[in-house]
């Protein structure tokens, strides 16, 4: 009976990895991804509604403004480049707003709803528009590569510790917490999920930098930016808590500096 069992639930999967199968964008890497974008959408909604009762906006101008003319040039480059060249799905379920948050953690994400925050102790580190595109290009590379979907369907396909089984088939809460949790790395990072969770930090590194050239900022600050980082000897900041070692992380920089480079000078950003 238990081998019956099995066998359903496994041909089960095997349907549900074959129907679920997605591209990233630029990169090509295949990816699954079990959940629609309709309710990865909507989890994000009631994500981003329950942090805005926690969270105040800050009340600086400056900051506000620098993330938000960021925010604009970005999404609308890197917009223009996917409808043109037939990555449109990246774009789907992706509403874009930013909001920086008062609160001194050094920290920035942006939600699979197109949600992009930054939080004021994050702003003092990033105090350039160049700076903030090196981040902010990273989270939105992310949402487009519909990181969050792939590692919450990861964790239905390992079952690790029932949490995401139970944000699957679970309650709405449930699946709020999760895809608010799993996907930025709050969840589970054993085993065979920490090695996901690096692979998507450098596809977003490489996206990320993309998207900045695409936008036309500087793409070369972005290894001095990390080295200053990493001499800062400071707690690793939570938004790249999951990726490999700096040093690891700067080399990869810059080997992808070249590929990004072809990218600037585009007319994305007009």
């Amino acid at each position: 009976m238990k081998l019956k069992f099995n066998l359903i639930v496994s041909t089960l999967m095997l349907s549900l990895i074959l129907s679920s199968c997605g591209q990233v964008m630029i990169t090509g890497r295949k990816q699954i991804l079990l959940y629609s974008q309709g309710d990865i959408t909507s989890l994000s909604n009631q994500a981003y509604t329950e942090l805005k009762t926690k969270a105040k906006p800050t009340d600086n101008a400056k900051y506000n403004k620098m993330v938000n003319d960021v925010g604009v040039r970005l999404t609308g480059a890197v917009s223009k480049y996917c409808r043109q060249n037939g990555w449109e799905s990246a774009l789907e379920g992706l509403n874009w707003k930013f909001e920086v948050f008062k609160d001194e953690a050094v920290n920035a994400f942006c939600l699979p709803n197109g949600n992009i925050v930054f939080y004021e102790g994050i702003m003092k580190i990033t105090n350039t528009p160049d700076l903030v595109a090196v981040v902010m290009g990273h989270e939105i590379a992310h949402a487009l590569a519909k990181h969050g979907n792939e590692r919450m369907s990861q964790e239905v396909l390992v079952g690790a510790v029932g949490q995401a089984v139970s944000s699957y088939i679970g309650t709405e809460n449930q699946k709020t917490q999760a895809v608010f949790g799993l996907a930025y790395g709050l969840g589970s990072q054993l085993g065979v999920l920490l090695p996901y969770s690096r692979k998507h930090e450098y596809e977003a590194d490489r996206l990320g930098l993309i998207i900045m050239a695409m936008a036309g900022y500087d793409i070369n600050v972005a290894p001095k930016f990390w080295e200053t980082m990493s001499s800062t000897g400071s707690k690793q900041p939570e938004f790249i808590s999951t990726h490999p070692s700096d040093e690891n992380r700067i080399q990869y920089i810059k080997s992808v500096l070249p590929e990004a480079a072809k990218f600037s000078g585009t007319d994305f950003s007009k």
